[in-house]
């Protein structure tokens, strides 16, 4: 048997990943604001034994009006609940899966960031931080910005951000806490740290008011496919979610990525890159088919140009069943994602609506039955692509049932996933070690200098 299983995560953040899914008549439209809706697909998801649940997230409603009227037919991401309030709720009806929610490293501070993870670690004993460097001017206008930062500046404060958070989470050593009351001594001083840091974004004295976390350290997510976000992950991630639509483009950024570590001290295995993977399930092919082409039919014109337009600016002006302009231009609000929509444009040359049809879902989308489904994991698993998947169902709660129903068993006969937990923890479930972090490369990091302190005493993974 396989002794390699691997690692699958599960995006249950609002109605699901196809853009049309809020207009599924299975689809309730208010489930973003129901605490229930979650908490169906968060137990379904533990009941398949999955390793973590995800939710993406923004600082704010990122869409513009563009083309005009596309904002108010456009339901992906736009009303929701906030996840790190949410999550503690989550924690209550779980037992074992791990938590997951993206926190900017634009929009908040280190200490109430490591603070927030350090709790929901010790209510859930499996926390996990998505790290993210806010992109949008819509997100930026929240904060009293004009436009958000330039590139460059908010991989610096993401990584000095990272460091101070990882700094404070180690401000108490293990078996800090006495808790003597025959003695009078409630913890010990020689095991409780002042951080004392001062960077070029930050000056945060220490020591964190969160103790005795179950993990040690609640695990780091990243994403990115540019090089900072490579160089980010290599140094501090223990998971990266990826986006990949197609094998090649996959193995090569999973060969790039763990070739960095190494210089980090750090083990490839050290790292589990999980890219999103999108599955429509069907008892047949035909079954299957015909689901997804249910919610192709459901995207409104407008949402659809609106998905566009960061890549290729306003297309309303063209025919949906003509060729995407040649010198159509967008804004590239997101590099490496407009990038690679622009690189599939110039290959495959479809229409404007074939174009907005096929980027609709998040990640590699397959449509099939269990088994076809299983083995398109398979084939990226065993040859060098990832080391599992997150998974972004079409909509929500079904394609997360349909998932753990139908998928997770062929996966399990076939030796690829877990039957039961290993652990208790995240970093248990999911095999991942907590490392102190390398000086991250100054080439990219700008004028901050990681200042002169002493190693952390990292506390032992759990």
């Amino acid at each position: 048997m396989n002794q390699r299983k691997m690692r699958i995560g599960m995006s249950i953040r609002g109605h699901g990943y196809h853009p049309a899914a809020w207009r599924h008549p299975d689809v309730p439209a208010d489930g973003t604001l129901q605490v229930e809706h979650y908490v169906r697909s968060a137990q379904t998801a533990e009941r398949g034994k999955l390793d973590m649940i995800f939710f993406a997230d923004g600082a704010g409603i990122r869409q513009g009006d563009n083309p005009p009227g596309s904002l108010a037919r456009t339901g992906r991401d736009m009303i929701e609940l906030e996840p790190t309030m949410l999550l503690p709720a989550l924690a209550m009806v779980t037992t074992s899966i791990g938590l997951v929610t993206t926190a900017s490293t634009t929009y908040n501070e280190p200490y109430n960031i490591a603070r927030r993870f350090a709790t929901l670690d010790l209510i859930s004993k499996s926390a996990g931080w998505n790290v993210v460097a806010s992109w949008s001017e819509h997100e930026a206008q929240n904060f009293g910005l004009e436009t958000t930062l330039d590139y460059d500046t908010r991989y610096a404060r993401s990584a000095e951000f990272v460091d101070v958070v990882k700094g404070l989470w180690d401000g108490w050593e293990d078996g800090a806490l006495l808790l003597d009351k025959a003695g009078g001594r409630y913890f010990d001083e020689a095991k409780m740290h002042v951080l004392n840091h001062h960077g070029r974004f930050f000056k945060v004295r220490g020591p964190l008011s969160v103790a005795c976390m179950p993990q040690g350290h609640p695990v780091i997510v990243q994403a990115g496919a540019s090089e900072q976000g490579r160089e980010l992950g290599a140094a501090t991630a223990d998971v990266i979610y990826a986006i990949h639509g197609a094998l090649d483009a996959a193995q090569a950024y999973y060969a790039d990525v763990k070739g960095r570590m190494a210089k980090y001290g750090r083990e490839p295995d050290d790292l589990k890159i999980m890219p999103a993977f999108c599955p429509v399930l069907g008892r047949t092919r035909a079954d299957a088919q015909a689901k997804f082409d249910e919610f192709q039919e459901l995207v409104d014109p407008l949402a659809g140009l609106a998905s566009l337009y960061a890549a290729f600016g306003d297309l309303s002006g063209y025919p949906l069943d003509g060729p995407v302009p040649d010198d159509a231009i967008g804004t590239l609000g997101m590099r490496s994602g407009s990038a690679q929509l622009r690189e599939r444009m110039r290959q495959e040359k479809p229409t404007i609506r074939e174009l907005y049809l096929r980027t609709g879902v998040t990640g590699s989308a397959r449509i099939g039955t269990p088994s076809d489904i299983a083995d398109a994991m398979q084939e990226w698993f065993e040859n060098g692509a990832c080391d599992g998947f997150n998974i972004t169902p079409a909509h929500l709660p079904g394609g997360c049932e349909d998932f753990v129903e139908l998928v997770v068993p062929e996966l399990r006969r076939r030796g690829l996933f877990r039957a039961e937990y290993e652990g208790k923890t995240l970093r248990k479930i999911s095999g991942s070690n907590v490392r102190r972090a390398a000086t991250l490369p100054r080439a990219w990091i700008g004028s901050w200098t990681p200042p002169n302190k002493p190693a952390r005493k990292r506390r032992p993974t759990r």
